[in-house]
């Protein structure tokens, strides 16, 4: 994988926002997708590897466990696809990976934990082209009728309306993007997508052929506290992202942290004037 560091908020900006002019249309348009960790070394690995590493086949047990015992907060879901994102956003291990259209968004991710501000973070950068340009050609050729670059919910469950019958759709492992619908104010506000692999135990940057599809854009540990402060400056916060008092507490405890003694690079006043007189 590429890897490119950043090393302050103008170098962020800068950075995912390059290339992004499209002339065809006169517009800043770009098809690429952002996933946000507080350490750099962090793997592509789905909740459902890091838990069932041992068993991959525990997924349908997970996945029948979860419409058992929630089933009274799921009845209004009928699609699988939402069912799984549903579940991702609450924490049940899946084989979906969280990504998000926004940089800022996948920033905030890498800085909202102050106890991972003594480690390098970094912003994984996603060109869905490439990783589409790789779809069986059922998948591909929907892709290209409806002249868009995600899966919709709707357009997944009438293509595979279970994970048997997406695996079915090709002799070999393929992975693609879909975005469900916003039925939890969490997905809208953290415009919010995901990955998912046609095998349980393909990494998306594993997938043969999509080497080119992503970019590691390194957060020096040093930076983070600069970017953290700008986000909530524009309101890229836990009180947007986690809508609620959980999200309101998590952010006020940030922000009246003692965070800028201990972690800001940037000199104090009386420094910046002291190394003035020398």
């Amino acid at each position: 994988m590429r890897e490119r560091t950043v090393n302050s908020w103008d170098e962020l900006q800068a950075a995912v926002f390059e290339d992004v002019w499209d002339a065809s249309v006169q517009r800043y348009r770009d098809n690429r997708v952002f996933r946000g960790v507080k350490d750099r070394h962090w793997d592509m690995i789905p909740a459902l590897n890091r838990c069932c590493a041992h068993n991959l086949d525990l997924e349908r047990h997970i996945l029948r466990s979860f419409r058992r015992y929630g089933y009274a907060e799921l009845q209004g879901i009928n699609s699988f696809w939402q069912l799984l994102a549903t579940g991702q956003h609450y924490g049940l291990p899946t084989r979906l990976l969280d990504w998000s259209y926004s940089p800022l968004v996948a920033a905030h991710f890498v800085t909202e934990d102050v106890s991972a501000y003594d480690r390098d973070g970094a912003i994984i950068i996603a060109d869905m082209d490439v990783i589409n340009a790789l779809l069986p050609d059922p998948l591909g050729r929907i892709l290209r009728q409806d002249a868009v670059s995600v899966f919709s919910q709707d357009t997944l469950d009438r293509a595979a309306p279970t994970l048997e019958e997406f695996a079915a759709l090709s002799d070999h492992p393929f992975c693609l993007f879909f975005e469900p619908a916003s039925a939890v104010s969490r997905i809208e506000n953290q415009y919010a997508l995901f990955s998912v692999s046609s095998d349980a135990s393909l990494l998306i940057d594993r997938l043969p052929g999509a080497e080119e599809a992503f970019t590691r854009l390194i957060i020096p540990h040093t930076a983070k506290l600069e970017i953290r402060d700008k986000l909530d400056y524009i309101n890229i916060s836990e009180r947007l992202l986690y809508p609620g008092l959980g999200g309101v507490c998590r952010w006020i405890t940030r922000r009246y942290a003692p965070l800028g003694p201990k972690y800001n690079r940037m000199p104090m006043p009386h420094d910046i004037n002291s190394l003035e007189g020398e």
